[in-house]
Parts: structure tokens; sequence; C-alpha cells
């Protein structure tokens, strides 16, 4: 813990994760990480308002405020009355895109008494595709040459992760849901509104990065699609225009300031600085350091791949089959180009819970045997990986996709699925795993692919997130496959730490976000290096890959054109 002088000012980093919400505390002189909480929304850990079969997803807004209120009162229960004192702003992260409903006043309808209930009515997390159709629309449209390409500067694909798929879809399905919808919000834009009273839609303030990779902002259309566009995706987009935004900001500047109500409940300094908010991907290249020409992967149960570039590097060039090029969505004096996986660790994730059924089964039945089952659950890719990487990879090993969610980068495409080929009698457990982990190297070297395919240069590729901190084997598998140096850096809470920047420079502990950067980014704990006498190996593998995609992607053709012929 820090020793408290009276020159030390301390932040608070929040991050909206899929599961949990985590608060950190750093001192905004040193950089050092005081103290963390980590509390897991409780409406969702039970699996309510989803149907993941559908992949629906759906997270209650009072999990977000639930959840919140409890990690900063924890963490603050572990710093003295002194230090809690000296905090002076909050910077808030956030999953995304992850809309929702509001209404006139600018509540969340899920917080109305007659839609406490309704997952319409609710956030739709980034990894809820159910607006596939929607979004093949927005597409069609933006390519159709009767309006403006509006999917220009988001990579020329528009995504069911996103903001305007998602409310035209949740609308369509429920009538009172879009009667009562006065407009939509991002998380990463409510959050902060709400702790600093500002949620009503005339005093929200919505931030660059939301706004251009999600709802198709940009300053050479007047900002936001014309309406006869939104009208065109659906009728309950009509007149939505109006009542959404004009301006947008970066996050070094203020949404506002801590109400009393919310300093009260929380124990913090009324009119403490509340940044404006960001996706965690984008915070969290901040909190690694990164500068242009670094590609920051944040890799959890997918990945948000950040690139900054200087402008003039990429000019008025469109860098197709991304997710989006937003000047100032990350570090605001540079362009973000914004990739991703749509399925990481939820890969690994998928395959363990496969491999445990029959075990989770048994235990059902004979209750015994139910921690037995619990400790074999934990330490199962533990040794997955180990045999894994005992064994290593030869031509024999199976050959996977790992679109088991869709792919995000590169050319986003919600309906493709995953596959594992090249299986045999002799294929084990440790042999399918290796296959699932080198899939998403694979994924991953793609995206660099895309970038320098198009003349953007990567100079470092850097490693951020639970997997990166924890999985050497993960790491070294990307390193080989990629064919790079990856950079992982010391903390584990880089999407926090980068959070805790843009508070520093909102509350002016600095003057810009590079000074706060130079001063609290977290510095480097290991790099992994390729191995040169695999590389020949990885690269017949990656075209094998290659070719395993892009037969998926004409089943995923086939499938959607029966689709069409039975409606």
């Amino acid at each position: 813990m820090d020793t408290l002088n009276t020159q030390q000012q301390h932040v608070i980093g929040l991050d909206f994760g899929s599961d949990s919400v985590r608060a950190l505390i750093v001192n905004a002189q040193t950089g050092s990480e005081v103290s963390s909480s980590v509390v897991y929304y409780p409406r969702w850990m039970k699996g309510l308002y989803c149907q993941p079969a559908q992949s629906q997803f759906r997270h209650h807004p009072q999990d977000y405020l639930d959840a919140m209120t409890s990690a900063i009162q924890e963490v603050l229960t572990t710093v003295s009355p002194e230090l809690a004192s000296s905090i002076v702003g909050i910077g808030v992260d956030t999953t995304g895109s992850t809309p929702a409903p509001i209404d006139e006043n600018g509540n969340i309808l899920a917080l109305l008494p007659e839609f406490e209930n309704n997952p319409n009515a609710m956030f739709v997390l980034w990894k809820d595709h159910t607006s596939v159709t929607k979004a093949d629309l927005i597409n069609e449209l933006a390519h159709s040459g009767d309006f403006t390409d509006y999917t220009r500067y988001i990579g020329g694909i528009y995504s069911s992760e996103w903001f305007w798929a998602k409310a035209a879809w949740v609308s369509e399905q429920d009538e009172q849901v879009a009667k009562s919808a006065y407009s939509w919000v991002e998380l990463c834009d409510w959050i902060p509104a709400i702790l600093a009273d500002a949620q009503h839609p005339q005093k929200l303030r919505r931030g660059i990065c939301a706004a251009g990779h999600k709802a198709m902002w940009h300053d050479s259309w007047g900002g936001l699609p014309d309406q006869a566009f939104l009208s065109a995706i659906s009728p309950t987009l009509d007149g939505i225009r109006e009542r959404m935004f004009t301006e947008v900001f970066t996050s070094d500047q203020a949404a506002g300031y801590l109400s009393k109500a919310w300093a009260e409940k929380l124990g913090l300094p009324e009119g403490i600085a509340i940044a404006i908010g960001e996706f965690d991907c984008h915070m969290g290249a901040v909190g690694a350091g990164a500068g242009a020409n670094d590609l920051v992967k944040v890799i959890g149960t997918s990945t948000c791949d950040i690139l900054m570039v200087e402008a003039d590097q990429v000019g008025d060039r469109t860098i197709h089959g991304i997710c989006g090029q937003v000047e100032g969505s990350a570090m605001p004096e540079l362009l973000a180009l914004e990739a991703g996986q749509s399925a990481f660790g939820d890969m690994y994730a998928w395959f363990k819970n496969v491999l445990m059924w029959p075990l989770q089964a048994y235990a059902e039945r004979n209750p015994d045997f139910a921690k037995t089952a619990d400790e074999i659950a934990s330490d199962l890719l533990p040794m997955l990986s180990q045999a894994a990487e005992q064994q290593g990879i030869d031509k024999y090993t199976p050959v996977a996709m790992d679109w088991l969610n869709g792919r995000r980068t590169p050319y986003a495409n919600q309906r493709l699925k995953g596959a594992i080929s090249d299986l045999n009698l002799g294929s084990a457990s440790p042999a399918i795993f290796s296959a699932l982990v080198e899939s998403t190297a694979h994924g991953a070297k793609a995206i660099v692919d895309c970038f320098i395919e198009q003349d953007v240069k990567v100079e470092r590729v850097i490693a951020i997130g639970g997997i990166a901190q924890k999985s050497p084997f993960v790491m070294q598998m990307c390193a080989d496959v990629i064919g790079r140096e990856i950079i992982v850096v010391e903390s584990d809470q880089c999407c926090a730490l980068g959070a805790a920047i843009f508070a520093a420079v909102a509350a002016g502990v600095y003057p810009d976000t590079k000074a706060a950067q130079n001063v609290m980014a977290s510095p480097v704990r290991q790099t992994y290096s390729p191995n040169p006498q695999v590389q020949a190996l990885r690269a017949e593998r990656y075209a094998t890959y290659r070719q395993l995609g892009q037969h998926m992607e004409q089943m995923a053709e086939f499938h959607q054109s029966q689709e069409r012929e039975d409606v």
C-alpha cells in the first residue's frame, strides 16, 4: 500500500467485463496499483435472460449497478480513509458493443417495473448475435448505391455484434420495448452518466469510441447516418437520429462529476471527475503503454485488437475487413484501428465443458463425487496445456477453425461456424486441444496479415489479459504462428489501468494522456520469441487453416441460400 503524503492523488479504474466488474485504485503520481476488487454479476452468473443456443446474451442493468457498488466499497475497505479521500477521478471501460434502450429520462427500460424481467429491455451483450439478419440488411443498404456507404470506416462490413443491428432487431421483436424506447445507449457511455447523474439524453455525453466503431459516426457525413438510412434498417428507428446525439468526446475529457448520492453510496469524495467511457480494449491499449504502430491484443473470452497509427499513415484510405478506424478512440491524438476474434478463451472453455459433461452428470447423481469433479474442472485446462506442450504439433495433428462464435476479423461474418478436421482414431484430447489453441493463434495471424497486406505497419505485438499472463503455452504458440515477438506486460489489469490513466487526465493531474501514460502505464513482464525450427511447419499448417476456412465459408453460404429458399 502507498505511504500517503499530501501531494499524492489517486484514481479508480472501473473495468466492466462479460462476467464481472473490477475496481482498481492507482496512485496517479507513480502509476503503482494500490488495490483491486472483483465482483461478479449475480443474475448473469445464474444464466438468467440468456439463451446461448440462440446466441442471446443479455445483462440486467441492475447487475452492473450492484456489482460496481460492491466492488468500489470492497476496494475502499483495503485502504485508509486518508487515501480514499485523495481519490480525484474515476475512469470507465466496458465490453462493446453492449447497448440498451432508454426512455425519455435516460432510464434503462429494464430498471422500470414493467420491464424488469424482459431481456429485450436490457443491455445486449457484445457476443449476442441474434441480430445477424439486421446486420445483413445494413450491409445491403450501405452497399446498394442508394445511400452513403456508412460502412466505409468500419472495415466495409457491419456486424451483428454492433449497435444499430441490435437496436433494430430487438425493437422489431418487442412492440412494447419499441414504443417505450426513446433512444439507445452504450454501456460505456451509461456508467459515467449514471455516476455523474447525467443520464438524461440531453445531458448524456457520448464517447467517440462507441460512436465511431459501432454506431457509424463519422465527421465526413455529419455524425450519425441520416434518418432515411436508419428508417430503411427498420421502421422502429423512425425519428431516432434527432433523439440520439450530435457531439462526441474523447476519454481525456470529463463526462461529469460524481453526484452527491453516488458519493455517499460509494464512500468517495463528491464532485470528483468521471472520464468519458471507452471500450475495454481501447483503454487496455493505453494501459499497456502502446503508441503508434503497436498492435495490442486484449485476450480473454474473445480478443479485441487495437492498432494505433498516425492518422496521416492511413489518410483517406479505407482499411478493409476490420472493425473501424476512428481517430481518438484510444489515445486521443492517434487513429485507432480495431479488429478481433469472436472467440479465444471461449474456445478452450467450450472444449473443457465437452470433456467435463459426463463427470458433471455423474456428480449430479453422486453428490459425494461433486467435489472431485470440481477439482478436475479447475485442473483440466492446465493439464491439457502441459500434455499438449509435451507432445508438440506435427503434420498429423488435427486442424481447427476458431469460428465457434463467428468471425469478427478479417471481414466480420457471424454466420460462420467452427470445425475440427483431420481427426482419426488416434486423436487424443491433448492433440485436439493443441489444434484449438493453434486455431486461435491462426486467427491472430490472420489479423496481423490483414493490416500488413494493406500497408499498415505493425512494429510490436503486445498481449494483455488473463490468458497472456497465465498461459505460456498459448503465448508461445501465438509467437510461433504469427512469426513475431509477443510482449506481455506486467499488469494483469491493463484495461482498468487505462481507465485510471484517463481518470487522471480528466481530473487535471496530467495535461494530456501521453503525459499520464508515460508515468502510469504498465511495464513489460515477458517477451515470447518465435522458434525458427517450427517456422516451415507453422506456415504449412496456416495454409491448411486458410483452406479449411474457405470450405467453411462455402458451407455457410450454402446454408444461407437454403434459408432464403425456405423463406
